[in-house]
């Protein structure tokens, strides 16, 4: 009888911040919103829900709904679930500039 493999879980690993941000950044740079749902939603796991939604004041359910990859959270809630894992936002240049910019 063959195993079954176990499915890969990312929340068991995300657990430091530096971790999360690296995790979090490799997904947004995908530029696929349902990757990045998924994995703030996988942090957000790590960190534990319940947890993050008293420091969020976000209910339980709504976090879990917001942070799938079918997902339409509005900012301010991804503002402040990162808040909560102990990220901020940052913009920055990119490394190339597109050809709009250098046209």
């Amino acid at each position: 009888m063959a195993k079954k493999a176990k499915p890969y879980e990312a929340s068991e690993f995300l657990d430091n911040p530096e971790v999360i941000a690296e995790y979090i950044t490799q997904a947004l740079s995908s530029r696929k919103l349902d990757v990045f749902l998924h994995a703030v939603g996988q942090a957000a796991k790590a960190h534990g829900m319940s947890k993050l939604a008293e420091e969020t004041g976000l209910s339980r359910e709504s976090l879990y709904k917001a942070l799938t990859e079918t997902g339409n959270p509005e900012f301010a809630t991804l503002e402040r679930v990162l808040t909560a894992l102990g990220l901020k936002i940052v913009v920055e240049p990119a490394s190339e500039p597109t050809n709009k910019q250098a046209a």
